[in-house]
């Protein structure tokens, strides 16, 4: 099998590539820059090839994945900034990559009758209530730019292909970029207390967890809509961050408020991001790990315990 993944320099990326190197998959890395960029510390996929390709380059994605006869594409590249996505300069910029450019993905895989995993977000629901959101629910009602794209995204993949996986993440944190616990344990660092919102819940996704999964569901034809976070109970992300400091030894002190006291983004966050993932133990995955033993595993991975 050989495999294209798009947003190799993300978070998700980078660890699906790992995945596929340590299944002996051959595996393809591509994203917009002209080399590959590694994890912080320097480090790459070792032995698999990159090629330079941006996603809204409609000819670009077809000659590469055409050309390279590809079985299959991971598509993790995406514009995840959330809040600068409510920008009115960006909002062309937000579409071209996150819906145009995943149909020009899924243009390409059908050319090739290969199959597809899109990643996708809980973001696409408006987080209403309380209930876990299924995968197969169809009512959505994104509450900002980013979650009417990522929806824009699976729209073009489900309405042109067949051979496809969407999976629904949420709170991701990996090796290879910025995410919510390297941000608070350098906040702790400097900081004697920290103000976290506590009525936004949902579950942590560690992608080291998530690629494994992904490669698992590439060499299946179990195709349809997933949903795939760590295991452990839903929480807040004072509840996320209280676990953090904990296993750091940290005594940051850690002060819930609310969205509206915390009164910062610009774009609107949903309350419920609670996500049912039952579909995947029903179709046969193994579900990912419980979202504490994630965050322990991740904090020796970059060195803080």
């Amino acid at each position: 099998m050989r495999v294209l993944v798009t947003g190799v320099n993300g978070q998700l990326g980078h660890d699906v590539m790992n995945e596929l190197a340590e299944r002996g998959i051959e595996g393809i890395g591509s994203d917009i820059t002209p080399a590959y960029a590694g994890a912080d510390d320097g480090t790459s996929v070792t032995g698999m090839p990159y090629v330079q390709m941006d996603i809204t380059d409609a000819a670009a994605v077809e000659a590469a994945i055409t050309g390279a006869k590809i079985d299959a594409v991971v598509h993790c590249a995406a514009w995840t900034a959330v809040d600068a996505a409510e920008d009115e300069e960006n909002k062309p910029k937000v579409k071209a990559i996150n819906v145009d450019g995943t149909q020009n993905i899924a243009n390409a895989v059908r050319k090739c009758d290969g199959k597809m995993v899109y990643i996708s977000t809980d973001y696409v629901f408006d987080g209403q209530g309380t209930e876990p959101w299924t995968p197969d629910c169809k009512v959505y009602k994104p509450l900002n730019v980013y979650g009417e794209s990522k929806l824009g995204g699976e729209l073009a993949v489900s309405g042109t292909l067949d051979k496809y996986f969407i999976v629904r993440i949420a709170w991701v944190f990996g090796r290879n970029g910025k995410n919510f616990i390297k941000t608070m344990v350098n906040v702790g660092k400097n900081h004697p207390e920290v103000r976290v919102v506590c009525d936004q819940i949902g579950t942590p996704t560690y992608t080291y967890d998530l690629a494994r999964l992904l490669a698992d569901m590439l060499q299946t034809d179990k195709y349809g809509y997933y949903h795939a976070t760590n295991e452990g109970g839903y929480i807040s992300w004072y509840d996320f961050t209280k676990e953090i400091y904990r296993q750091v030894g940290m005594d940051t002190k850690v002060t819930p408020v609310t969205t509206a006291e915390y009164g910062l983004s610009k774009a609107a966050r949903p309350f419920n991001s609670r996500l049912d993932k039952a579909k995947l133990a029903e179709n046969g995955f193994e579900p990912l790990p419980d979202w504490k033993d994630a965050v322990n595993r991740y904090l020796k991975e970059i060195g803080e315990i």
